[in-house]
């Protein structure tokens, strides 16, 4: 009885009074909302409401002259104010309401609603309007060559823009909506017949259980629906390029995208999904491949590079070259603190560098980072506070880190960064050994979605190691990956590698 009783009394009411007291007190001390009454000149009882600032003042004009054009000779009640509404602003974008929480959505999203007396019904208008941030190129993913458009927080454009690359009635976007107070509109877009469909619903599974009062961006999102909240490494990509996320849609993946906010999450993926670039996919296959390794590279030294120091310094000095250990230890030979003190000091003060340089507005953000790095680096030597050589493993360690194409994959491997030095100094290259072991059983034991973390490593997979060691031709037969591209299958037909030219007199 009491949910019959609750949905009556949520229920618009035909006496158009009782619906204005109502909205009013629902929503007082709210300066921008609007109760606008019709137009003297037509004989339509009623009035609009919207909120100010999320509606185009131009169409609500266009609504009150389309109203004010109702001749005053028209019995506009009941059923006659429903036929005029129908008649005479059918062209505008119309559904009709009946329940004060339809109303509340409805304006909240940047509709307006016309009441009119006589009636337990409302109109609304799609008149939606507010100023957004125009399409421009990402600042966190830039590429040399490739498209420069990035996403945005406007929700609608983020799926147009998916969509316009994506040309086929395969192409699917739920939509969902989360968080008790922002009503945060949230769609999953996946390909039909290229994702497991056991995926989608796993997805969509773990967004029903979402019950909070806020989401405010994709970050709150991911939270919630990752496989192991307490890794380090995360287990789904954020990304603010349309090319990006088609590209992952096109192998079989889901995408995920929230208003609000221009990063959207890809899932699932793998530990090498986060060294790979864009612009791997643009440039020549012989070149991306070159980077990639140079990539692998770096991503172990910036790991492992103060490690290793710390380590060989401590525990290992018969592994330098005499003339080298000769030259370290001139250089360390008025430095008051051990190795590891040593490497924990400037590897704090450069990750507050690079912190700084990133909260500090834009203009003079990289100048500072610059700067203060040269100059605490130089101070810090000439004081006797730290080592020449050190000063040069955290710089060659932090451009290490920069090669990352990843923000999040980089906080990582800066956070693990320090628990190995603290092993290396306590171990030596035992502790490393220790550390990696632990990393790779953590990684193997990882999983994005269900699909393992370290694949097609571990497990082994034949035949999916075309993308990982390198980046084969584009002309070269390809198969979808089988982790997640559902079924596998070819992804473009045999016979595409380019035509040989003829010789002459063939």
């Amino acid at each position: 009885m009491s949910n019959a009783s609750d949905m009556n009394h949520d229920r618009l009411a035909s006496n158009l009074e009782d619906n204005r007291n109502r909205l009013q007190e629902r929503y007082r001390n709210c300066c921008d909302f609007i109760v606008q009454d019709c137009p003297r000149t037509t004989a339509l009882s009623g009035f609009l409401v919207y909120f100010d600032g999320l509606v185009s003042d131009e169409r609500i004009n266009e609504i009150r002259e389309t109203l004010a054009g109702l001749g005053s000779g028209e019995a506009l009640t009941g059923g006659g104010a429903e036929q005029a509404v129908q008649e005479k602003i059918g062209d505008m974008s119309s559904s009709v309401i009946h329940t004060f929480t339809e109303l509340a959505d409805a304006i909240t999203i940047g509709n307006a609603v016309l009441l009119t007396n006589g009636s337990s019904e409302g109109y609304t208008f799609a008149l939606a309007e507010w100023r957004k941030r125009a399409i421009d190129e990402p600042m966190a993913e830039s590429v040399v060559r490739g498209p420069r458009e990035g996403f945005t927080e406007a929700f609608n454009d983020n799926l147009a823009m998916i969509r316009r690359k994506v040309r086929t009635p395969d192409l699917k976007m739920k939509r969902h909506e989360l968080g008790l107070y922002t009503k945060t509109r949230v769609a999953i877009a996946y390909v039909e017949g290229l994702v497991e469909p056991a995926l989608i619903e796993e997805v969509e599974r773990r967004l029903a259980r979402i019950e909070v009062d806020s989401i405010l961006e994709s970050g709150n999102i991911e939270e919630f629906i990752e496989d192991q909240p307490y890794s380090p490494f995360p287990q789904m990509v954020a990304t603010e390029r349309p090319d990006t996320a088609c590209a992952n849609l096109l192998e079989g993946r889901f995408v995920i995208l929230t208003d609000g906010t221009p990063f959207a999450l890809v899932a699932p993926i793998s530990f090498f999904s986060l060294l790979q670039s864009p612009e791997d996919y643009y440039q020549r296959y012989m070149i991306s491949t070159m980077v990639r390794w140079l990539r692998y590279l770096f991503f172990f030294v910036a790991l492992l590079a103060p490690s290793v120091y710390v380590a060989i310094l401590t525990y290992h000095q018969e592994m330098i070259p005499t003339s080298l250990m000769l030259s370290v230890a001139g250089s360390r030979e008025e430095i008051p603190f051990p190795a590891l003190v040593e490497a924990f000091i400037m590897e704090i003060m450069f990750e507050a560098l690079r912190e700084a340089g990133v909260r500090l507005p834009k203009q003079v953000g990289a100048a500072v980072s610059i700067v203060g790095a040269l100059v605490i680096g130089q101070a810090a030597t000439s004081a006797g506070l730290v080592s020449s050589p050190m000063v040069m493993v955290v710089a060659i360690t932090g451009i290490a880190s920069f090669m990352l194409p990843h923000y999040t994959l980089g906080i990582a491997v800066r956070m693990l960064r320090f628990p190995i030095m603290l092993l290396a100094g306590m171990l030596g290259l035992l502790g490393i050994l220790l550390a990696m072991v632990a990393i790779g059983i953590h990684l193997c034991s990882l999983r994005s979605f269900g699909i393992p973390y370290f694949s097609p490593m571990a497990p082994a997979m034949r035949g999916e190691w075309k993308d990982v060691l390198a980046r084969v031709p584009a002309w070269s037969p390809s198969r979808r990956p089988k982790m997640t591209g559902f079924g596998g299958g070819l992804r473009r037909g045999k016979g595409m590698r380019p035509a040989v030219p003829r010789k002459k007199g063939e």
